[in-house]
């Protein structure tokens, strides 16, 4: 487990350094752009270009059980930033000790450091997705999964990357929260996490015990979508591994006066 939690600091320290990387002293107005009686089908319309990237290969001139990599990502012609975030985040994500960093910052690099130091059942999966667009904001999904030989299961993360489309930033906690208002998105999370709670069968039977085992805990990773606020936890942060990766939503009403207005569905 010592390992599963070590991948998830590396992934915090991902989401702080692409929030660094573009950081802004105020979001632009309306980015969601979604009237509030309407969903997913209106940010269809909109949004950043995508292109999918995709490869799967085992380790050249490998014989047997070979290391095996598999990439299933996006390019956004146009929109090189962005292009080169997704590639550096996923690669990053690979890492597992949060005090060195790995010696590679592109999927290219990791490919070659890799298939060098991979053992013969190692596997690994890089993977991104359009989670959420709209004329204003594109939200990236980053997902990694990676065995490694002997192990009993692979071990799963999750990054959202919310992306300013105008001013082309990455936007954190501090670019959509009004101010001071850290303790209230924390108070909405837990609400939600409770009614996440509700629909576990393993907290029903013993809720004492599930929360002794698996207790509630803010995250940052975070995207803005149509229906709400949703929030990704990794593997054995909320719930036991048979959980998956579990979500929260907070609905934009839990967040009136505690998003900026310009991140609430006009009319909200």
């Amino acid at each position: 487990m010592t390992t599963v939690f070590h991948t998830w600091q590396r992934v915090s320290t991902i989401a702080a350094l692409l929030v660094l990387a573009g950081c802004a002293s105020s979001p632009s107005p309306n980015i969601t752009l979604v009237p509030a009686n309407q969903v997913v089908s209106e940010t269809e319309k909109d949004g950043l270009f995508t292109q999918p990237v995709k490869l799967k290969r085992t380790k050249p001139g490998c014989r047997g059980e070979c290391p095996k990599l598999t990439v299933d990502s996006l390019v956004l012609p146009g929109h090189a930033k962005l292009t080169e975030l997704i590639d550096h985040a996923l690669a990053i994500m690979t890492g597992l000790n949060p005090d060195q960093p790995p010696p590679y910052d592109t999927i290219a690099g990791f490919e070659h450091y890799f298939w060098e130091t991979a053992a013969p059942r190692d596997e690994v999966v890089l993977a991104a997705k359009t989670r959420y667009c709209s004329q204003g904001l594109t939200v990236i999904e980053l997902d990694s999964w990676q065995y490694f030989t002997g192990a009993a299961h692979g071990v799963s993360a999750t990054q959202f990357l919310n992306w300013d489309n105008t001013r082309q930033i990455v936007l954190g906690l501090a670019q959509i929260l009004e101010p001071g208002k850290t303790g209230a998105w924390v108070e909405a999370l837990k609400a939600a996490h409770g009614r996440w709670l509700e629909t576990q069968d393993p907290y029903q039977s013993d809720p004492e015990g599930y929360l002794r085992l698996w207790p509630f805990q803010p995250s940052d990773n975070f995207a803005l979508t149509d229906m709400g606020v949703v929030v990704k936890y990794g593997s054995y942060e909320l719930a036991p591994y048979s959980s998956g990766q579990p979500e929260l939503l907070i609905p934009y009403d839990a967040l009136r006066g505690v998003l900026r207005p310009e991140f609430l569905p006009r009319g909200a």
